[in-house]
């Protein structure tokens, strides 16, 4: 385990949505510090399971995980549903999951990690916060524009020059594929991780709740439910393994090892 940072403006908000990258980040974020909150959006999306995700993934890690609930500050909830009625998309209103012509799917909702940010920003300066941390990722994704690492970066340097801030925005996931994100959480918090993921995020783009698969709830036909499932095939094909990375994240490559291998060592 790295030792976790223990200054208190060098703590992290958890941009939180109660999906399984989200969770995941949650659970890298605890590991490496001292004092780590959370935040959620409330952007009109249609369906409110999400947002109940959330609340249960936060009380099952703290139960589960003695070590780290010292470490879980508090969960803020932002209202900014104003935003998803301007933005409008699949995600937020009653409209088919298809390419669009601009060759982006429907549910991309227009700038919202962007908007995501410098609200999470705001608030990381009023509470003494330097990492945002994110569950971006370009490598399994759907062809968003604002989860590239790029995008993010700009985002940081417009952060931190708008706000005379050194925010740091940390992406764990954002090289690593579905199935490295599944072993990356057996790394963190071993099976029992794994289990809290499968049984209490939701990351179903219809809000299905009804039907538990291997890799958790979900209508199993979504863009979201077969990337998921896709990575938990993936990551059950190469025996379960699990991966660890180093403090930083995206700038530290990933190392997988085996579960035999994980038990010896």
């Amino acid at each position: 385990m790295n030792d976790p940072k223990t200054e208190r403006g060098a703590g992290a908000l958890v941009l939180f949505s109660g999906g399984q990258d989200s969770s995941v980040c949650l659970a890298w974020a605890l590991e490496r510090y001292s004092h780590v909150e959370t935040v959620g959006f409330d952007y009109g999306q249609r369906h409110a399971v999400e947002l109940e995700a959330r609340v249960a993934v936060r009380a099952a890690v703290a139960q589960r995980f003695p070590s780290w609930a010292p470490r879980l500050g508090d969960d803020h909830m932002m209202d900014i549903s104003s935003f998803g009625a301007v933005a409008e998309s699949a995600l937020t209103a009653d409209r088919a999951i298809e390419m669009t012509a601009k060759g982006l799917p429907s549910t991309f909702v227009p700038g919202r990690n962007l908007v995501f940010f410098v609200y999470a920003a705001a608030l990381a300066d009023r509470r003494g916060l330097q990492a945002l941390v994110g569950g971006m990722c370009e490598t399994d994704f759907s062809g968003y524009p604002d989860c590239r690492r790029d995008t993010l970066d700009a985002m940081q340097t417009a952060l931190n020059l708008g706000m005379a801030q050194d925010f740091v925005i940390e992406t764990p996931l954002m090289t690593i594929t579905k199935a490295e994100t599944w072993a990356l959480a057996k790394g963190l918090g071993g099976e029992a991780l794994v289990e809290l993921i499968v049984a209490e995020s939701h990351t179903c783009y219809l809000g299905e709740r009804e039907t538990l698969h291997p890799w958790g709830y979900g209508c199993g036909t979504c863009p979201a439910c077969e990337l998921r499932a896709r990575g938990w095939q993936g990551w059950v094909a190469e025996d379960r393994p699990l991966l660890r990375q180093g403090f930083g994240g995206q700038a530290a490559p990933p190392v997988l090892q085996s579960s035999a291998r994980s038990e010896e060592g």
